[in-house]
């Protein structure tokens, strides 16, 4: 009997040594795979957009990171000069003869980035937030014009009215002749501080302070435009213009024509420089 029962205690001892190894090897498996899973994870975001039926096209939120806040990011003090927006110079920006699109730059650059955006679009803030430094050094060098079209479907999609004010309020720096020189600035601000999408954040009271860090923007017309949605039509005529085109979410981001919203390179400023190199754009 005690033969036996130390034979038994050695297999025993063998039987939890083997899956001690096989543990351990899964294991060791399990973590290798983790990269790779993380990075299709990260593709899949980068791939995904803001779908015009149900919010992010992908159905999934954001990083808890982005989205642990229901408040508005507050906008820089008065006398702050590390934003990306300040000191940008004077660029052009007009409305065009249909009523909706914005033209960014000199008219005769010989490319054309086209932009279809919705203000709460957290997926339209990523591609400003990497890519907006570098659309506005192509603009100043005449290399690039920028023709925007902003969509306001979010509001429908998740309650609220912030997307439509805050096209309002972007049609309102054009001024009333539809040319102004605070679009561009005022446009650049609403994606850095673009609060989170569920809390409808872009309140009349907040796109003022943000029009605020615009040198020479804010005046009793500018602010009796964004408090009166002074510009409902033209932000009822944009969505339709977004509504025709068939796009079924944002951002929608077209160089020279060609459709490269779906490509993981949009969402980054290497992989966005890599896109505009291989359209000619340097």
């Amino acid at each position: 009997m005690s033969g036996t029962t130390g034979g038994n205690t050695g297999t025993n001892r063998t039987n939890k040594d083997a899956r001690s190894r096989a543990d351990r090897v899964i294991s060791r498996r399990r973590a290798a795979a983790l990269p790779a899973v993380a990075a299709v994870l990260t593709l899949a975001l980068a791939l995904a957009g803001c779908d015009s039926g149900s919010g992010p096209a992908d159905g999934s939120r954001l990083p808890e990171s982005r989205t642990s806040t229901a408040t508005a990011t507050p906008p820089p003090p008065e006398t702050a000069t590390s934003s990306p927006a300040a000191g940008q110079g004077t660029i052009p920006a007009r409305l065009e003869a249909d009523g909706t699109t914005v033209t960014v730059g000199d008219p005769a650059a010989p490319h054309t980035l086209t932009v279809v955006e919705d203000p709460r679009c957290p997926y339209c803030e990523r591609f400003e937030q990497a890519n907006a430094a570098r659309i506005q050094e192509l603009e100043k060098a005449g290399t690039i014009r920028v023709q925007y079209t902003f969509a306001s479907f979010l509001d429908q999609s998740l309650g609220g009215g912030g997307s439509k004010r805050a096209v309002n309020a972007l049609r309102a720096a054009l001024g009333t002749d539809g040319h102004g020189s605070g679009f561009v600035t005022l446009h650049t601000l609403v994606y850095e501080y673009q609060p989170n999408e569920n809390s409808d954040g872009f309140t009349a009271d907040f796109l003022l302070e943000l029009a605020g860090k615009v040198p020479g923007l804010r005046s009793a017309a500018f602010d009796a435009a964004v408090r009166g949605q002074t510009y409902a039509s033209f932000v009822t005529a944009s969505e339709s213009a977004f509504t025709k085109s068939g796009a079924s979410g944002t951002p929608v981001v077209k160089i020279d024509g060609d459709n490269v919203s779906g490509q993981d390179g949009v969402s980054t400023a290497a992989g966005f420089d890599k896109l505009l190199a291989g359209h000619g754009v340097s």
